[in-house]
């Protein structure tokens, strides 16, 4: 059974710009009501009074806090009797600089909003996807949950543990007919860069195969639609992949900081 949009009640996190915000507004345009979560209250104002088939209902918060994804669950359930059918984990903060150099907190703070969040926030809302229509749980991920750089340790942990924690939860979900989805975009031109965390204003980042956030909003919307296991996004981002996959040594050596 594929994933119908129109009339789906969505929860989407990170959604007041780049990559949420074109989620909510292409689930909102084919219909669903969408919770949309983030911090930033004056996009989610202007992203809630979009003229569309569906609705937006915002939630102001940051996702690291237990009482606000206990806002989202509420609100969620509200909508169509405790029933939830998406939920987009997207929310996500990077770092660059070398993990020697770094301090303990930057790491924690990364895995924190990465990580431990959408699981918590996965875990309280698996009964209400229980009672949806064709569930999925769709988790935004990375390349570099596949192959790991230099500089994005932090990172890169974050979105492995991410890829594992997807894996084992798409096995377990599984008979209750809850799909597990997961993104793997390259690099997104967003305002993801202009946010990163315990990171010098002179660190850069080499891009590979950047997509618009409305492209991966598109090709992700597509997965969940069709109910994909996993997608990796654009050709630099599958080369980095498969090339890792096909011969890791060969990877590690053109891979290594020089």
């Amino acid at each position: 059974m594929r994933f119908d949009p129109n009339g789906a009640v969505a929860v989407v996190t990170g959604a007041s710009s780049g990559i949420g915000r074109c989620l909510c507004e292409r689930l909102c345009d084919a219909g669903a009501s969408v919770v949309a979560v983030a911090r930033r209250s004056d996009r989610l104002a202007e992203l809630s009074n979009r003229s569309a088939p569906g609705s937006i209902t915002p939630v102001v918060g940051d996702v690291t806090f237990p009482k606000v994804r206990q806002q989202i669950l509420d609100v969620a359930n509200q909508i169509r009797g405790g029933e939830v059918d998406l939920l987009i984990n997207n929310a996500g903060i990077g770092a660059i600089g070398a993990f020697a150099d770094a301090s303990p907190e930057r790491l924690r703070q990364v895995m924190e909003v990465n990580f431990f969040a959408p699981a918590e926030l996965t875990r309280i809302l698996i009964p209400s996807l229980g009672r949806g229509r064709a569930p999925v749980i769709c988790n935004i991920s990375s390349v570099l949950g596949h192959r790991a750089v230099a500089n994005k340790s932090e990172y890169c942990a974050s979105k492995f543990a991410m890829h594992g924690w997807s894996d084992s939860l798409r096995a377990e979900l599984a008979p209750d007919g809850i799909q597990v989805t997961l993104v793997s975009p390259s690099t997104t031109k967003s305002e993801f860069f202009d946010s990163l965390v315990h990171t010098s204003p002179d660190q850069s980042s080499a891009s590979i195969g950047s997509w618009s956030p409305d492209r991966v909003a598109r090709a992700a919307l597509a997965a969940i639609i069709a109910r994909r296991s996993e997608v990796i996004l654009s050709l630099g981002g599958k080369a980095l992949v498969y090339a890792d996959r096909l011969s890791p040594p060969l990877m590690n050596r053109i891979l290594r900081r020089r």
